[in-house]
């Protein structure tokens, strides 16, 4: 059982804001709005048409849906935050929100690994793709992928709920777990083992299949024709600029936790920290949504017909 000298947390990285709170307070919520709207949208996009129920927007439609859990265990702590004086958690919403937070990072690369292995079907074998990546595959990958990422990160928190904790102020934004662990003045070493297995497992496996589908795919395009490479740049762009972007978010993370910080600014550490649970919700239905021409199409024939329903009930009346 987690043994500490308090029931709660201090977050000590928030800043004096004074007046500037409501401006900033307002920031954060339109932001939490956009991401809200933007990936629900496509998911109705996605689930109302049935031409998009294919293993392609299956596989986007999980990654929508992980965009506004990851946002939704973070953003409602940071409005409360920013109008409070008194920065604090209370131990139990702090290993929900790394439990969120964690779940949220493992099955975003494992769903672009698999999204990547998908893209290298439908280049690589366009005639054979109906037959190796069917609906119901792409529905037991998605499903491995979250049940999966849920029990990991589950049994890094059952590791740390163990831990004697000798103080209970946290040098971050919101509740991080290789802070958690640092703080305890108890045997740390079944965590830290545990801890670099499940680097290899969130970050080195899932590499895997995107370093050997992206291989596959250059190696196609260089052998193969114009048209082929012109359907790889078209379907590969948004998920490559995915990838990237979710991947230098992970790596400002990782030099947070592990390096001293101290001498950057307050507001520079502010953005590294929130830079991969704001700006990979905010991209990504921008990306595939404007790249996807059929995700495009039934957004405009959807809104068209709102539009036109619109009129006609207003000339009703």
């Amino acid at each position: 059982m987690l043994n500490s000298t308090s029931s709660y947390f201090i977050l000590e990285v928030y800043i004096y804001v004074g007046t500037l709170r409501h401006f900033y307070f307002m920031i954060t919520a339109l932001l939490y709005f956009v991401i809200i709207i933007a990936n629900s949208s496509l998911i109705v996009v996605i689930c109302l048409n049935r031409s998009l129920h294919e293993p392609m927007y299956l596989f986007l439609c999980s990654l929508f849906v992980n965009e506004l859990y990851g946002s939704t265990g973070l953003f409602p702590f940071l409005l409360v935050q920013i109008l409070s004086d008194i920065h604090t958690v209370s131990v139990p919403f702090c290993f929900l929100q790394i439990y969120c937070l964690y779940t949220y990072a493992n099955i975003e690369l494992c769903n672009l690994a698999v999204m990547s292995y998908d893209r290298y079907l439908a280049i690589c074998y366009p005639l054979q793709y109906n037959t190796r990546m069917t609906s119901n595959k792409a529905v037991l990958f998605i499903s491995a992928i979250w049940l999966y990422s849920l029990v990991k990160v589950l049994i890094t928190l059952s590791l740390n709920i163990r831990l004697t904790l000798c103080g209970n102020t946290i040098n971050s934004l919101y509740c991080r777990n290789y802070l958690i662990v640092r703080l305890a003045c108890s045997d740390t070493k079944v965590n830290n083992i545990y801890g670099l297995f499940g680097v290899v497992l969130s970050i080195v496996v899932p590499l895997l299949p995107i370093l050997f589908s992206y291989m596959k795919i250059l190696k196609m395009c260089f052998s193969g024709s114009k048209q082929t490479r012109q359907k790889a740049v078209s379907t590969c762009t948004p998920h490559l600029a995915s990838l990237l972007n979710f991947s230098i978010g992970c790596l400002f993370q990782i030099l947070q936790s592990r390096f001293d910080m101290t001498s950057v600014s307050s507001v520079v550490r502010i953005i590294l920290s929130l830079y991969f649970v704001i700006l990979q919700p905010l991209l990504n239905p921008v990306m595939f949504g404007l790249q996807m021409s059929k995700i495009r199409n039934t957004c405009k024939h959807l809104f068209c017909y709102k539009m036109l329903t619109g009129q006609r009930d207003l000339m009703l009346i």
